[in-house]
């Protein structure tokens, strides 16, 4: 919005508009997020279940030597990173859903095709391919998020279904454990891919039947409740994603956006850590002196730690504005004391050593508050699917780099890989906070230059009573009921061209 003022009702009766507008909400969110849950759930089941086969007879198998199995984890972000800015692009052009359902067809194809290979070769092949296919499921989740939902409702949002990423981690270690004990021709690590593989074919179904492409094509809304959804994103989200093209400039004004950099530097820095433990967790484990069954077993309660914080975290990023950043940090803190012990495991005991790997548990959360920072400050869609495009170039070269510090002359202790992963947290840790700083001073300068406060609720220059920047959540419903849209205020614009806008911290 270029223009607008309202101010929301201070008490009293909530208008029919604002009950109403709460009614669509929570319609939305019985349509969107339990599709989107189960979606990153298969998705990081599907990436995960490598380091399960691992210590089931994958290696083995295909007679993988030296440091081929870091190369077999590597090359699926290197099929990830070819497609990462191509799909960016398909996906606002395409018909969002629709083009979600097929991927996910071929996804599931290629996850089953994993079961096929004899050599590393054929590994190397259905692994890129398979980074191809998951390409585009996490920038299509965070587009239908910025799509439907408002700047305070979608960090909440994004970590319920982000959270799906950790129970996808519990569900392949129960599939595992389960499979595990399957003693024939074809392999326990087999099994494992054919029944992932199938389950995510046939999971495209319902998201062909049942997702939306767009607001003004959802048949689980009446004419009158799309109307009311498609305002809420106008006035308190990052605007509407209909009906837009691609801009050149909006392309240029997100490389030159130092926040850009931050971000990316962010997701760079967690990556590789992340691409280290996510594909030898089991071999860590294991080295502890536990069986491959029980070190399936050992990721459960890992697993379901790691959804708590991030879908927690998720909730606090979107109830206050200025906790983004400082949530990064928080999260990463027990990464480093447990990188840093892990480091030194010479000199501790088992017990101790399973401790630290459990502080590394809320690392993982990085990654949705890093795209929560992307969902809420960014407008205009080619500059939103820019940088989220470079979002997922910095996850691709931080998961091909991160396997690789796991040298196989080091097994079972990788003292390097542990040390680079408490390096790596601890630079993370700075940029979050320059980031934070960065922010304060931008949303100050605004300030000084429009004379006014503005809000990081808010899509623009709509302010309400209780809205000030740093301030909780703004009363959205009761807003949207107060204001006149006009055309105008639907229009594709960025957050540098957006008076009033507001960044969250």
């Amino acid at each position: 919005m270029e223009s607008a003022s309202a101010q929301a009702p201070s008490g009293g009766a909530t208008s029919p508009d604002a009950q109403m507008s709460r009614r669509v909400l929570k319609k939305i969110d019985r349509a969107i997020i339990p599709l989107a849950f189960i979606m990153y759930m298969l998705n990081f089941s599907d990436k995960v279940i490598l380091s399960s086969a691992a210590v089931f007879g994958l290696r083995d198998d295909n007679n993988l030597q030296g440091q081929q199995y870091s190369w077999v984890a590597s090359i699926f972000y290197f099929g990830y990173l070819v497609w990462a800015y191509p799909t960016t692009r398909l996906i606002t052009i395409l018909p969002t859903a629709k083009y979600l359902a097929a991927n996910t067809f071929f996804w599931g194809t290629v996850v089953a095709l994993t079961a096929a290979c004899t050599n590393f070769g054929g590994l190397m092949t259905v692994r890129a391919l398979l980074g191809v296919a998951e390409a585009t499921i996490t920038p299509a989740l965070m587009f239908l998020t910025s799509t439907w939902y408002t700047r305070d409702e979608m960090p909440t949002r994004l970590g319920i279904w982000f959270a799906g990423n950790s129970i996808g981690g519990l569900t392949s270690s129960l599939l595992a454990f389960g499979l595990g004990h399957i003693e024939d021709n074809v392999g326990a690590w087999r099994w494992m891919y054919i029944f992932l593989g199938v389950s995510t074919f046939l999971y495209g179904i319902p998201v062909l039947l049942l997702l939306p492409d767009s607001i003004s094509k959802a048949r689980f809304l009446t004419p009158d409740e799309r109307r009311i959804a498609a305002e809420r994103v106008v006035v308190a989200g990052t605007g509407s994603t209909e009906n837009t093209h691609w801009n050149y400039k909006q392309f240029i004004e997100c490389l030159i956006d130092p926040k850009t950099w931050f971000v990316f530097g962010v997701e760079l820095l967690t990556q590789i850590p992340n691409g280290a433990t996510q594909n030898f967790s089991n071999i860590v484990v294991k080295s502890f002196g536990f069986s491959s069954l029980h070190s399936t077993l050992i990721n459960i309660p890992y697993s379901i730690l790691t959804a708590s914080i991030i879908a927690g975290t998720g909730w606090l990023a979107g109830r206050f504005n200025k906790l983004n950043c400082l949530l990064i940090i928080a999260v990463i803190i027990p990464c480093v004391v447990g990188s840093s012990i892990m480091y030194q495991r010479d000199s501790v005991p088992h017990g101790v050593q399973l401790f630290a790997y459990f502080l590394m548990a809320p690392g993982p959360a990085a990654m949705p508050l890093n795209m929560a920072l992307v969902q809420s400050n960014y407008r205009g869609v080619t500059k939103k699917m820019t940088i989220t495009a470079l979002l997922f170039l910095a996850y691709c070269a931080g998961n091909i780099a991160g396997p690789q510090f796991f040298d196989s002359t080091e097994a079972p202790k990788y003292p390097t890989a542990f040390r680079t992963i408490m390096i790596c947290y601890a630079l993370a840790m700075s940029l979050a906070l320059g980031h934070r700083f960065y922010l304060q001073w931008l949303n100050a300068k605004r300030v000084r230059e429009e004379g006014f406060e503005g809000s990081a609720s808010m899509a623009g220059a709509l302010t309400a009573k209780g809205s000030q920047d740093g301030e909780t959540q703004t009363d959205v419903d009761a807003t949207i009921a107060a204001v006149e849209i006009r055309p105008e205020d639907y229009e594709d614009v960025t957050d540098w061209n957006t008076l009033g806008f507001r960044y969250r911290l």
